[in-house]
């Protein structure tokens, strides 16, 4: 191929890469802009995208008039106590699916896939007559329990193909130097596959935090709700939508995944290359 050939085959290319760009962060523009508008713009014909004037009186009002921090702390334990949970499972589960053999074992590995393919609103009534039974009801604790069933699977699925990338030689000189299974794990093991526990938890952490159904079934006071259910419950009153409120609280809401993503990128870069070495 020419150099002129090639060079305009670039320029098309990333033309149409960040036209896909813009019209994928096109709404996230969108709601940050309206969140700094006042109140008198939000309806506006034409409809304008940039505020006329800008204004944080909505997250003050945010912070300060509604129980968004309460929501906002809940779904922060939610996130950390499920991706906690989550990880030191999966993290074991996949080191014994991959290192050990034992009758049963590919058979439990699809039986995990199958269990994460089940559609959430199966689980729901057994999940709620479980947790009425044990005293959890409008606890953080039964999201917690609730949000696992469906992340565990995914996550134990996901970190078997990283741990599959790590090669068998490196445990087995490790227990030829003396050190035992535990030890080979720790020392070995779990340094090898950081990576792909890290890009893990990130997937995991998301999860726990967008989710919806759950929260609105297992809970239904404010002491216990998180983001995606005290949103709506705080702004959507006889049917009319705070927009304004709606849109600040959006942003807050993404503002956490933006900065962790920032922060661990390269990780997940890592993490995904390295599962992609061993199927």
């Amino acid at each position: 191929m020419s150099a002129p050939a090639s060079i305009v085959r670039r320029i098309l290319f990333n033309v149409f890469a960040w036209a896909v760009v813009l019209v994928i962060a096109f709404p996230l523009l969108w709601m940050v802009l309206t969140s700094v508008k006042p109140s008198t713009e939000l309806f506006v014909i034409p409809p304008r995208l940039l505020p006329g004037e800008i204004t944080f009186e909505h997250y003050r009002r945010l912070l300060t008039e509604t129980p968004f921090l309460i929501y906002l702390r809940n779904s922060a334990w939610l996130a950390a106590g499920t991706t906690l949970v989550v990880i030191a499972i999966a993290t074991l589960g996949a080191h014994s699916l991959v290192r050990f053999s034992y009758p049963g074992r590919e058979r439990l590995a699809r039986l995990v896939l199958f269990t994460y393919l089940l559609p959430s609103v199966v689980l729901i009534i057994p999940l709620y007559l479980l947790m009425t039974g044990l005293g959890l009801a409008n606890t953080l604790t039964s999201l917690i329990i609730a949000y696992t069933t469906f992340a565990l699977p995914y996550a134990l699925w996901l970190l078997r193909s990283f741990m599959k990338a790590i090669p068998d030689d490196l445990e087995s000189a490790a227990l030829v130097d003396g050190a035992n299974r535990m030890q080979a794990f720790v020392d070995v093991i779990l340094p090898q596959a950081l990576p792909g526990i890290i890009s893990t938890a990130m997937f995991t952490a998301i999860l726990a935090w967008n989710e919806y159904f759950y929260a609105l079934v297992l809970v239904n006071n404010d002491a216990a709700r998180p983001l995606t259910t005290g949103v709506i419950s705080m702004l959507v009153t006889s049917f009319n939508i705070e927009w304004s409120l709606l849109m600040a609280a959006s942003v807050m809401m993404s503002l956490p995944l933006i900065v962790v993503f920032a922060f661990l990128q390269r990780y997940l870069t890592r993490g995904f290359s390295a599962g992609a070495i061993k199927g």
